[in-house]
Order: C-alpha cells, then sequence, then structure tokens
C-alpha cells in the first residue's frame, strides 16, 4: 500500500503511467471503444468512468506542454457534443498545462493513433463519444 496514490489506480495503472516516458500518450476508451484490438498494451478499468479515473491521475501525470493541445478526442458525429467533453475541459485546466485547446480526430484516424499509443485502459465509461488521449510531458 502506498500514501496519496487515488484507489481508483490499479496497480497496473500507476506501473504503466510511471513507466512512461515524454510524448508517450495513453487512450482512456468509453464502454464501446475496441480496446482489447488496439492497444498495444491494455489495462481495464471497468466500471470506472474516464472523468473519475483523469481526477485520480491527473496529480500525478504532468501534461505535455511542448504540444498546443490538451488532449486528443474522438471526433463526435451527433448534433451536439458530448457533455463528458466539457468535464474534461474542467479538469485538465485545473492543471498548468492543461488549458490548452482539444484536437478532435476523426474515428479511424483516433484509431490509428491508439495503436500507437503506450496503453489504452478500457473503462467503463457509458457516454459515447467519451474517448480520450493524453500526452504525458515531464516533471519541471
Amino acid at each position: 500500500m502506498l500514501k496519496g496514490i487515488n484507489k481508483l489506480i490499479s496497480p497496473e495503472l500507476l506501473k504503466v503511467l510511471m513507466e512512461m516516458g515524454h510524448g508517450d500518450e495513453i487512450v482512456f476508451g468509453d464502454a464501446n471503444f475496441p480496446a482489447a484490438s488496439h492497444a498495444a498494451h491494455l489495462v481495464r478499468a471497468d466500471g470506472h468512468t474516464i472523468t473519475d479515473l483523469l481526477d485520480a491521475i491527473l496529480p500525478l501525470f504532468p501534461l505535455d506542454y511542448a504540444v498546443d493541445y490538451s488532449a486528443i478526442l474522438m471526433e463526435c458525429n451527433r448534433e451536439r457534443e458530448p457533455a463528458v467533453w466539457t468535464r474534461y475541459e474542467e479538469l485538465l485546466t485545473k492543471y498548468p498545462d492543461g488549458n490548452k485547446r482539444f484536437v478532435r480526430l476523426p474515428k479511424p484516424a483516433f484509431y490509428e493513433r491508439a495503436k500507437k499509443a503506450c496503453c489504452v485502459v478500457a473503462t467503463g465509461e457509458s457516454e459515447g463519444f467519451a474517448n480520450l488521449i493524453i500526452r504525458k510531458g515531464i516533471i519541471k
């Protein structure tokens, strides 16, 4: 056991976060994301929402200041953006390098980027088009 580590962060996820280097990306896939077929490394976090996981890891995870975006979203083909996107922005802007724009990629491009990511975290997020990629920065 460790002090100060949110209980939502499994030992496997903590290990991945520690092993990631500057520029490595991590994908948080919603419950519909084809995580197993798109992951170089898969971590299961079933039953947890992406926002809860972000809230748990962002105090530990330096965002990449060297790029002009905070996160990458999967483009939505609905009239309205998913409500969870607003929550992502709220969570990310709490951190120094999380106040940048979000990039939106078409589904095929998002899937290709996910295949190159360090890890895909399969979540229980039920909102559609909630998939998110963040990029690790450095400790200043």
